[in-house]
């Protein structure tokens, strides 16, 4: 059983770093399983057998059973053919204590046939004992395995990805980041230069008609403002 004490011991440090440097527990465990259910079907072949011979243990003391009682059954009629008359009585005392004689070894192999049966019974019952113990261990460790499998596929995937965090440089980001701003920033300031620069360079000519049109176009509000209040004053005159 050192076997499966260190399999236990494995199962237990779920969380110990020794296990990178141990063999795979998934399939320590699945040997584990595979050893067990080789056991599993030599206790089966050794109950199976056994059982067979107690089944002939149990037919061999009712064989003998049979025979005390047919030859007991002989003597007691070798009596009565003798008190008949149709047998001389020597005669049949001398028959009927060979079968009384016979009847006694039958009785000793039935003696030693129910011994061997009780021996017989005993191994069954101790391997039909193991078996179950066996079958129970089966079960306990194909869930283990389970477990395992299921863990390990976590465990795997969670080492991953803490490997890719792990690798990513948090203040190179941070620094590429800033360098992005700064040339976003300075592309802006750039761009208002050219505008400042643009407008600098415009003709005399350009300026003056810009200035007459913004002016004319406020000149042009206002008028048609002034239009439309004194509209609304002589309507209320009127009225």
């Amino acid at each position: 059983m050192g076997f499966f004490s260190r399999l236990f011991r494995i199962g237990k440090a779920e969380a110990n770093a020794a296990l990178d440097y141990l063999e795979d527990p998934v399939k320590m465990t699945e040997q584990g399983i595979s050893e067990m259910k080789g056991k599993l079907e030599l206790s089966i072949k050794a109950l199976a057998e056994v059982k067979a011979l107690a089944i002939r243990s149990k037919n061999d003391a009712n064989k003998y059973r049979n025979k005390m009682n047919e030859y007991e059954n002989k003597a007691i009629a070798l009596i009565k053919r003798a008190e008949s008359g149709a047998i001389e009585p020597s005669e049949a005392d001398r028959l009927a204590s060979a079968a009384l004689g016979e009847k006694e070894q039958a009785g000793q192999s039935l003696h030693n046939t129910l011994q061997t049966q009780k021996t017989y019974d005993a191994q069954v019952a101790k391997l039909e004992s193991t078996i179950d113990r066996l079958k129970k261990q089966i079960r306990k460790w194909e869930n283990e395995a389970k477990m395992l499998k299921a863990r390990a596929k976590v465990s795997k995937a969670t080492k991953v990805v803490n490997k890719q965090l792990a690798g990513i440089d948090a203040d190179s980001t941070v620094a590429m980041l800033e360098r992005m701003k700064d040339k976003i920033e300075q592309d802006e300031a750039i761009a208002e230069s050219y505008a400042d620069i643009a407008f600098e360079n415009q003709s005399i000519d350009e300026e003056i008609d810009s200035v007459l049109e913004a002016s004319a176009g406020s000149g042009s509000d206002a008028l048609a403002a002034l239009k439309a209040k004194l509209s609304g004053g002589d309507k209320a005159i009127t009225e």
